[in-house]
C-alpha cells in the first residue's frame, strides 16, 4: 500500500504536486478560517485526486467541522472521501484512527484542556491502530515552535507509547515538518506550509 501524507494545506491545495499512491491522508487544517465555502472547495479537490482511498481529519482552523451538526457534515462529504472525527476505518487490513483535537491553542477549533479533558479523546484510540492521524503532535516529537517551545500533547504521547501504532501522522506546527522514528513508531509531521503559510514542503510518501 503506497501512502501519501499531507497536512495544513490551508486552502492552498491547488499548489500541491501529489505523487502517485494508493491512499491519500490529510491531518487537518484544510482551510484558512473554516468557512463552508472553503471546506467545499477543499472537498471538491480532495475527492478528485487519483487515489483509491482518501481520508482526512479536521484541524484547529476548520471551524465548520466543529460547529456543524454531524448530519450536515455527512451530507457534504463526497462518497469517495472518508472523514474521521474520533473514529476509525479499516482499509485493506490497515486500521486508521483520526482525531482533530489538540491542547488549547488560542481560540481556535477543537481545543481541549491538557490533562483529563483531552485524554478522554486519546483513550478512544483502539489498541489495534496501525496509522494514527491527529492534527497536533505528541509532546517532544516534531512539535518545536520557532520560539523553541515543545507544544505537543503529553497525554497523546503516553497513549501512543501504550498502543504502539506503526505510524503517527500530524501537522499543526508548520516549522517542525519532518520525520523521526522512535521505539519502532514512525512519526511524521506532514505540514506542507511554513510559518508564512507558503507551500514549501513536499508530501510525505511511505509504504505499509
Amino acid at each position: 500500500m503506497r501512502i501519501v501524507a499531507i497536512s495544513d494545506t490551508h486552502g492552498l491545495h491547488n499548489q500541491l504536486n501529489l505523487p502517485k499512491g494508493d491512499m491519500l491522508l490529510h491531518s487537518g487544517d484544510v482551510s484558512k478560517r473554516g468557512s463552508e465555502q472553503e471546506i467545499i472547495a477543499f472537498l471538491n479537490w480532495f475527492s478528485q485526486q487519483d487515489f483509491a482511498y482518501k481520508i482526512f481529519i479536521a484541524g484547529n482552523h476548520d471551524f465548520y467541522f466543529e460547529e456543524t451538526p454531524a448530519a450536515g457534515i455527512a451530507a457534504l462529504i463526497p462518497e469517495n472521501v472518508i472523514y474521521l472525527n474520533d473514529s476509525g476505518v479499516t482499509v485493506e487490513g490497515i486500521y486508521i484512527w483520526g482525531s482533530p483535537v489538540q491542547p488549547r491553542f488560542f481560540d481556535w477549533a477543537f481545543n481541549r484542556d491538557r490533562g483529563a479533558d483531552i485524554d478522554r479523546h486519546w483513550q478512544l484510540i483502539p489498541e489495534n491502530t496501525d496509522i494514527l492521524l491527529t492534527h497536533g503532535p505528541p509532546k517532544g516529537i516534531l512539535d518545536k515552535t520557532f520560539q523553541g517551545l515543545d507544544v505537543g500533547c503529553e497525554m497523546l504521547l503516553q497513549r501512543i507509547n501504550q498502543i504502539q501504532p506503526k505510524y503517527s501522522i500530524f501537522g499543526h506546527i508548520h516549522e517542525a515538518h519532518g520525520q523521526v522514528t522512535k521505539n519502532n513508531i514512525h512519526f511524521i509531521n506532514a505540514s506542507v506550509v511554513n510559518l508564512r503559510y507558503m507551500v514549501v514542503n513536499p508530501p510525505v510518501e511511505f509504504e505499509i
